[in-house]
């Protein structure tokens, strides 16, 4: 097993995913050479190149996104994802992945689910 496979695992592990679910998406992300770059780079410093783009997004954009939509969530702990950085990541790499298969679904809630208490304008 290389460097990255057992990152993916671990990341998998520590975020609460199976074996099914690390193998899917490391899949995924083989098959996209742009994302699976800013995902080695994560792996190595354990930060974002942000050159990755989805329809102009970065993985911190959809990482960003998920923790304001799931807000209320993560307020009640039942997401999984509030003591869980881990998870977050895996879920925003994961979300970047479909988000290229699928760009205009996903472009839809980034714009129109903001998570927020109040109506936008």
């Amino acid at each position: 097993m290389d460097k990255v496979d057992y990152f993916i695992e671990e990341l998998c592990r520590f975020a609460g995913e199976d074996e099914t679910y690390a193998c899917n998406f490391k899949d995924a992300l083989k098959a996209d050479e742009e994302i699976y770059q800013e995902f080695l780079y994560y792996m190595e410093h354990q930060n974002f190149a942000c050159k990755a783009k989805v329809c102009g997004y970065t993985v911190v954009d959809v990482l960003i996104w998920q923790i304001d939509h799931f807000r209320a969530w993560l307020d009640r702990d039942t997401s999984g994802t509030k003591e869980n950085g881990d998870r977050m990541v895996l879920l925003a790499f994961d979300t970047m992945l479909k988000m290229r298969k699928n760009p205009q679904e996903y472009l839809e809630r980034m714009q129109g689910e903001t998570g927020t208490d109040f109506q936008i304008k």
